[in-house]
């Protein structure tokens, strides 16, 4: 037989255009594209009437993760189950450093820790950026980690109570040594010492009774993200390094990048999906705790710029920060906003939710979501031309989506293990048909059907926008 796979009679969709082809693969690769390749496979997938898109790379997932007294509740089963329903082929996740009393592990040692997550258990491919929690003991670690395989590290500005936070010279100093290893830095930006103070001001039993979950709003107003941002694109800008923003949500931090790449600096955004869809009215209803995420839902006008910076190219990926929770799990804040696990489910949406609000509604085309949502990541995180793209000789990530049919958003009926979900009730198009890993149909009919723990880790030698 001349292929394993032919996917027959899609609409090819890539950053560059939309062509009605056949697709043929051999074993993991595409081996060709072209019009009429014939019938001559073992198998044959009839995309007619589809758009047949690359699989989708969610960049910033965390999937096991124990944050907020808990343990997020999507591991890498239920979580890559829900992927591979929204399209999405490739996740990354962010390998966390434990603190054991006075002492950090070693980026090492937080790999492993995170392979044993994943090995065996992910239906879809993974890798991981790295994260640098303890400047003085880590920053002699980076080289080795680059030798292992990974390119992408993060420091978050805030999260000091988790042992997690970086200041200044950790920013500085590891731009620095991303300029050296030819990879890249993602950041958490928000200002931690204002935000912290608003905190303090607003907890107190009067202001929590009356306002309960909206003072996650309060607390956080777009100035704690826009100066984070600023500042760390001015240590991009001094150091030469590579720069990554992760889920920026206000129009003033897209603002800020705009000026910064126009200045030449090395520095790129994501926005999330739910930061293109919600606004923070969510916190004013009856469960408007389950919605608390980090950085905060924010504005309509904040919405509004994100897209039109989804055109004019300051955003250049669209995530999820999947970092799931269940009900029980958010009900722990018992009234306090400041102990609610701070996480939405996301994975099983991407794709639909960028897709309906973006797509249908003419804000974007279906080539620049193939762009924000399997191009770009897989560029700038240095897994092109593998990932990321249909073309020969790529991996056959592939997910078949009809053009209309619409799924009405239900806990019940998904893969995650959230029991809700912050599109619940919504009407959403562009669920995978049909997800291809590497060739294997993971997604038939809109069900997964995928074996268990086939996904494999991705190893990479560089990362950042200009490659």
């Amino acid at each position: 037989m001349s292929y394993d796979t032919i996917i027959q009679g899609g609409d090819v969709i890539t950053a560059a255009g939309a062509t009605r082809a056949d697709i043929g693969i051999k074993g993991e690769k595409i081996a060709a594209i072209g019009a009429n390749l014939g019938r001559d496979a073992r198998q044959v997938i009839d995309a007619k009437g589809h758009y047949v898109i690359p699989g989708v790379l969610d960049v910033h997932v965390h999937l096991e993760l124990p944050f907020c007294g808990t343990t997020s509740s999507d591991d890498y089963i239920t979580g890559t189950r829900a992927g591979a329903r929204g399209g999405v082929t490739t996740v990354i996740d962010f390998a966390i450093p434990y603190k054991r009393g006075d002492k950090y592990e070693s980026l090492s040692e937080a790999a492993d820790n995170w392979h044993k997550k994943a090995e065996g258990r992910s239906l879809i491919d993974y890798t991981f950026h790295i994260c640098i929690t303890n400047w003085d003991s880590h920053k002699a670690q980076i080289d080795g980690m680059v030798k292992r395989g990974f390119s992408t590290f993060k420091e978050f500005m805030i999260y000091a109570s988790e042992g997690w936070q970086s200041d200044d010279r950790a920013l500085f100093g590891t731009l620095e040594k991303m300029r050296e290893n030819d990879t890249m830095l993602l950041v958490h930006a928000e200002s931690s010492r204002v935000l912290d103070e608003l905190i303090d001001r607003h907890h107190t039993p009067a202001l929590m009774k009356k306002f309960g979950a909206q003072l996650h709003a309060i607390t956080r107003p777009n100035y704690i993200e826009a100066e984070a941002i600023q500042r760390a694109a001015k240590w991009c800008e001094v150091t030469g390094g590579a720069l990554y923003i992760v889920h920026m949500s206000t129009g003033e931090g897209a603002d800020i990048v705009k000026d910064a790449q126009a200045r030449g600096v090395n520095i790129v955004a994501e926005t999330c999906a739910q930061y293109l869809v919600l606004d923070d009215s969510v916190f004013k209803k009856k469960d408007g705790h389950l919605y608390a995420c980090c950085p905060q839902l924010k504005k309509p006008k904040d919405i509004e710029r994100l897209w039109r910076g989804m055109n004019s190219g300051e955003v250049s990926v669209v995530s999820t920060d999947t970092c799931s929770f269940t009900r029980k799990q958010k009900a722990m804040w018992k009234g306090d906003w400041t102990k609610i696990p701070m996480g939405m489910p996301g994975l099983e949406t991407l794709l639909p939710s960028v897709y309906t609000f973006g797509v249908l509604k003419n804000r974007i085309t279906i080539e620049q979501l193939v762009q924000k949502l399997c191009h770009n990541p897989a560029r700038i995180m240095g897994l092109a031309p593998r990932k990321g793209n249909i073309a020969v000789g790529a991996d056959a990530d592939i997910a078949i989506i009809h053009p209309r049919k619409k799924f009405k958003v239900d806990p019940k009926t998904m893969e995650t293990n959230a029991d809700w979900n912050p599109f619940e009730g919504m009407e959403l198009a562009g669920f995978s048909r049909t997800t291809l890993s590497r060739g294997e149909v993971i997604v038939d009919d809109y069900k997964v059907v995928g074996k268990q723990g086939r996904g494999k880790w991705l190893e990479r030698k560089h990362a950042g926008h200009s490659k």
